[in-house]
């Protein structure tokens, strides 16, 4: 069950990953960049707790990741989107790639959404995608 720090901590997450894509959108914005990365890093810290946070952050198979997503966001903030909105989708991809399966799964529950990844061409470009399963989820 979700409790309402969770619903708070989703809310901010969802709210940063809105404003990261405004922020490309807009020819790589450097305060919407900015103020995305610092969302959704904040609304993650919230959903899943400080604690669990900073365990999964630091984690051996996750700190490549972590110290690209942080690298990219200073670059953001220094003055150089581009180059560090690109740093921060590697880090992004490799701490989260784990949760791809799921997210998948999650998504074939929704009608169009569904049937568009069931689709043949787009399950097996997902299925290399999420070809890392695992039985549970790294947190």
């Amino acid at each position: 069950m979700v409790d309402d720090v969770q619903k708070i901590g989703i809310g901010i997450t969802s709210f940063g990953v809105i404003f990261t894509t405004l922020g490309v959108v807009l020819f790589f914005d450097k305060l919407l960049l900015s103020m995305g990365n610092i969302m959704f890093l904040s609304g993650v810290t919230v959903t899943i707790g400080p604690k669990r946070a900073l365990k999964f952050f630091v984690r051996q198979q996750n700190i490549g990741g972590s110290f690209s997503f942080v690298g990219g966001l200073t670059l953001v903030v220094c003055g150089w989107p581009i180059v560090g909105a690109c740093m921060e989708f590697y880090g992004f991809l490799a701490l989260f790639s784990a949760f791809f399966p799921t997210v998948f799964l999650f998504l074939k529950r929704f009608p169009i959404v569904g049937t568009f990844i069931s689709g043949p061409g787009v399950k097996n470009l997902i299925a290399k995608l999420a070809k890392t399963s695992q039985h549970s989820l790294p947190v």
